[in-house]
């Protein structure tokens, strides 16, 4: 069986679901009426949810603090989100022990096809722990929030959104023939993008893209384990993150899905 280690910042992901009844005397404000709550864990801990749900064997390094993630949604008809407010947005770095164990091979008798790290920049991770991971393990995916430097040019494979790639145009440029075939660009509804080669994304209707790229994540790595092939890991990512953003909320995709899918 697969089985893949994921190490990064988790959060609660809470939705809010409501109507807006009318316009606050107050106020140039809409008032909001609650109708009802959604809540699963977000972020890294998305990426390992996905990964469960997909039949993989997965273990889960993160934050013990509690960070939230609360969303206010218009749900009439456009599931329009009208406000997120975060709290508890920072943690504690990752214990030195538990690091050096992976980077030693020691933890859980370090038998992983591939390490995951989902680093939303919360400070679970600093650059040097990515550094250190990277260079001291095989198949190691990086999506981070942090500005790109030197410390990630050992990854294996390195996702980055749209808006991300251009906030880090310059060191991709500067850097390129190092990360030409590590480099994997998500562009929404504009598909993907991997050396040079663009990877359509189906149409369909958006219901929400909180938590996409978790899951194109999760079943990117999924699928190069399987084959060792990354065009063919990137076409069923875009399958999976396509099928998870016509749902609501932060969700998770499951085989069954894929299988009517396709």
């Amino acid at each position: 069986m697969i089985n893949i280690l994921v190490v990064g910042d988790s959060c609660i992901d809470e939705f809010v679901y409501g109507k807006i009844v009318r316009m606050s005397p107050e106020a140039p404000v809409p008032v909001f009426q609650p109708v009802k709550k959604t809540a699963n864990g977000g972020m890294a801990k998305n990426v390992y949810n996905n990964l469960i749900t997909l039949g993989v064997s997965s273990n889960l390094i993160t934050n013990t603090e509690k960070i939230m993630k609360r969303r206010y949604v218009d749900e009439t008809g456009i599931n329009h989100m009208l406000l997120r407010v975060d709290t508890n947005d920072e943690c504690s770095q990752i214990d030195e022990g538990i690091r050096m164990n992976i980077c030693n091979n020691h933890y859980t008798g370090n038998n992983f096809d591939a390490i995951i790290i989902s680093d939303y920049n919360k400070g679970f991770l600093t650059e040097n722990d990515i550094e250190l991971l990277c260079k001291s393990n095989k198949n190691v995916f990086v999506d981070t929030k942090k500005k790109l430097g030197e410390w990630v040019i050992d990854a294996d494979f390195i996702k980055l959104n749209d808006q991300e790639y251009k906030r880090n145009s310059k060191f991709v440029f500067t850097n390129l023939d190092k990360l030409k075939d590590k480099l994997i660009r998500t562009k929404g509804k504009l598909g993907c993008e991997f050396n040079g080669k663009i990877f359509d994304a189906k149409e369909v209707v958006v219901r929400d893209v909180s938590g996409a790229g978790d899951t194109f994540l999760a079943a990117l790595v999924i699928e190069y384990v399987r084959t060792n092939d990354i065009l063919k890991a990137i076409n069923f990512a875009q399958v999976c993150a396509t099928v998870v953003v016509q749902k609501l909320g932060v969700s998770v995709v499951t085989q069954e899905e894929i299988e009517d899918y396709e």
